[in-house]
């Protein structure tokens, strides 16, 4: 699957999508859809909630295309709709009510699904220290050490100061060395960027 920064839409795609056409916002649609997917399943638990998140960001997408002035790729822009979206609910009184139902990480429904094939026994045990984390921290480190936002982009996201950020990440980073044990190479201010 693509990462959300290799994805290269053509301006002509991006154009007639501006203008409602049916098939360039179904190719839009496609080429985005799968990563957008991963990086809202990755900031929040429940797969339910991912793909209604997801709903919700296409559906933005789809009215609001039209005033896309193209200052970044558009993948970049669903993006940003995206990782707005899930901030939103994580901050929402609902999500914080229902956070007891997540106390238990390691529940099959709760593990996004991923290729088994190209991932190592410390993928798995990574993925599965993520999901152990509360749903801020993780979107903090997934934000900053996978997606290269800044402290202070992240801050501004979760209506908080960049402080707040670094501490999170810091003991963030504390929390999955200890989980990951010997295994961990976590270092601070080391970003974890797929090849």
């Amino acid at each position: 699957m693509a990462r959300i920064a290799d994805i290269d839409i053509p301006v002509p795609v991006v154009a007639a999508a501006q203008g409602g056409d049916a098939a360039a916002l179904e190719a839009v649609y496609h080429l985005t859809a799968g990563p957008i997917y991963t990086l809202l399943r990755r900031l929040v638990r429940r797969p339910a909630i991912a793909e209604e998140l997801l709903q919700e960001t296409f559906v933005d997408v789809l009215e609001h295309i039209g005033a896309f002035e193209g200052r970044c790729p558009l993948a970049a822009w669903v993006r940003s709709i995206a990782v707005n979206r899930a901030l939103m609910y994580l901050r929402s009184p609902w999500h914080r009510s229902l956070e007891w139902l997540d106390k238990d990480p390691g529940g099959a429904d709760r593990l996004p699904a991923i290729d088994r094939g190209a991932l190592t026994d410390g993928d798995a045990g990574l993925e599965r220290a993520l999901m152990t984390l509360p749903a801020q921290t993780r979107a903090v480190v997934w934000l900053h050490d996978v997606e290269g936002f800044t402290h202070a982009e992240i801050g501004i996201a979760l209506g908080r100061t960049p402080s707040f950020s670094k501490s999170q990440l810091s003991r963030a980073h504390a929390r999955l060395r200890d989980l990951l044990g010997a295994e961990a190479t976590l270092a601070e201010g080391t970003t974890c960027t797929p090849a």
